[in-house]
């Protein structure tokens, strides 16, 4: 019972991150600006990042969970470097 119920809460996770990733990018492509358009790519890869870690709980390979550190750490770094572009209009001094 308890494999039965984990099963269905991975695959309605699933299905829940799935819809949050297309609220997320109707955010980048219609946003009115630039900053919405910045938080909604952030939106996007770390519900891309939790899809990941759901799609690796469910098989139990460690390929997704290295893809997903992967993901974490280079949008992070992407983030910061589009919002220091947008404070001050140059990435590096």
């Amino acid at each position: 019972m308890s494999s039965l119920l984990l099963a269905w809460a991975i695959t309605a996770a699933q299905v829940m991150l799935g819809i949050a990733m297309g609220c997320a990018t109707y955010r980048v492509l219609v946003g009115p600006r630039a900053q919405d358009r910045v938080l909604g790519l952030d939106t996007l890869y770390v519900n891309a990042l939790l899809l990941l870690l759901t799609f690796g709980i469910q098989t139990g390979r460690t390929l997704y969970f290295e893809a997903a550190l992967i993901i974490a750490l280079l949008g992070f770094v992407g983030t910061v470097a589009l919002a220091k572009f947008l404070m001050r209009g140059e990435v590096i001094e």
